[in-house]
């Protein structure tokens, strides 16, 4: 019986997504003693390393094969898995990032552009974003899910490092899904392939997306939205577990319960909730874009909201609401995963077919270099802050997403008026 495409595109989103130790992440970090400025190098690294191979991977994708690609990409990133698994060691812990940031590289841009191949195929091109989101809504179900199963687990275990271990698992499974895809989603590929190929294509197309202009300012909306969110989303972890602490500290039944187990009664409901409401706004994207009328316009009211839920995060933080923090950032998660169809659908729309995988490697890359240059600041901030016993580090947090909404709606504002000059 042969499986649809786009079962097999969804079931890919699923099992990627299945990363049972992200809800608990930055706990897990915690649990190994780690500080916030220490966890902030860590995710620094992790970024630098993912630009370091970045562009070149997406390259290689184009030109020795995407499945192949995504095959090397699962292997990392099961490697990374049982490093996490296995080490107390903070040194150890650069290996565990390095072969992570390597999964990352391999993997971003290169299956939305077999997606985006398929639908050239088949003629499907107008269902762009429609087929996108309907893809992404099952990468959250599946996140969805893995939050409730990773609950589960630590509930279980009491501890966070048995969920990277199982982790793997879903891995597996996804490599075995992407090997059955189709040859034809690998992209043309030129009869001799050498290093210099590799350079060109790379070259030509790094020079294209500088060229254009509307390429280069969607490159830098989203260094500034989701390189920004990237470093912020980081806190919702800390944020939930104290307010579960607090909350079960007097109740006679969570005496017996560790610190861990407590976080799972707080994180499990939210963040699978968080994971459903994403996969009903992904899938309904193009139906929220036909109502603004333009991707454009649809951006610019993100914006908007961006800055609106920052400064609630701002006011939340000052006043030590945690309740209010977490629902602010509830609604952040909620803006991006609106954000993200509108921004690869306007990608794609610029950009050609032969460079698909490369040009949306260089839109990560950028995005990611925010996060390498922010998340040790950040870190450290949040640490003097906690050390000064202020109490107000989430104002902090929140204060990133602020300036940089305002910065964006300043540039797209100008960029419109210059726009209804010239026409």
């Amino acid at each position: 019986m042969k499986i649809p495409m786009l079962a097999r595109f969804c079931a890919y989103g699923f099992l990627k997504n299945q990363r049972y130790f992200e809800p608990f992440f930055v706990l897990a970090l915690l649990e190994k003693e780690l500080n916030f400025f220490q966890i902030g190098i860590l995710f620094s690294f992790r970024e630098l390393m993912i630009n370091l191979a970045e562009i070149p991977s997406g390259s290689i994708a184009d030109i020795y094969g995407r499945r192949r690609s995504m095959v090397f990409s699962f292997i990392s990133y099961i490697l990374s898995f049982l490093i996490f698994a296995t080490t107390t060691q903070y040194h150890t812990l650069f290996a565990a990032m390095l072969f992570y940031a390597t999964g990352d590289a391999f993997r971003t841009g290169t299956h939305k552009a077999m997606i985006f191949s398929w639908l050239r195929l088949q003629g499907k091109e107008a269902q762009r974003l429609s087929y996108y989101g309907f893809t992404r809504s099952w990468s959250k179900i599946g996140s969805a899910l893995s939050a409730l199963f990773s609950g589960i687990f630590v509930y279980y275990f009491k501890e966070y490092t048995s969920i990277f271990y199982i982790s793997c698992i879903p891995y597996i499974f996804n490599i075995v899904n992407v090997i059955s895809y189709p040859p034809e989603l690998d992209g043309e590929k030129p009869q001799n392939i050498t290093i210099k190929n590799i350079y060109v294509h790379t070259k030509n197309v790094l020079f294209e997306t500088l060229k254009s202009s509307y390429l280069r300012h969607l490159v830098l909306e989203s260094m500034g939205f989701e390189g920004v969110f990237n470093t912020m989303k980081e806190y919702l972890q800390p944020v939930l577990q104290a307010l579960a602490v607090g909350i079960l500290l007097h109740l006679s039944f969570a005496q017996q319960l560790t610190d861990e187990q407590k976080s799972v009664l707080l994180v499990v409901p939210v963040y699978s909730l968080l994971f459903l409401t994403s996969a009903v706004i992904s899938r309904n994207a193009y139906k929220i874009i036909s109502i603004f009328g333009d991707e454009d316009v649809a951006a610019m009211k993100s914006w908007i909201l961006y800055a609106v839920f920052s400064l609630l995060v701002i006011l939340a933080g000052l006043t030590q609401r945690l309740w209010l923090v977490a629902l602010a950032f509830i609604l952040i998660y909620n803006l991006q995963n609106l954000w993200r169809p509108f921004l690869i659908s306007r990608f794609d729309s610029y950009s050609r077919e032969e460079q698909g995988a490369t040009i949306l490697s260089i839109e990560s890359q950028s995005r990611r270099i925010v996060t390498m240059i922010l998340a040790p600041l950040l870190g450290y901030g949040v640490d003097a802050i906690k050390n000064a016993q202020l109490h107000t580090e989430y104002a902090l947090v929140g204060s990133l997403g602020l300036l940089s909404s305002l910065f964006f709606l300043y540039i797209n504002a100008k960029r419109q008026k210059q726009k209804i000059i010239i026409n």
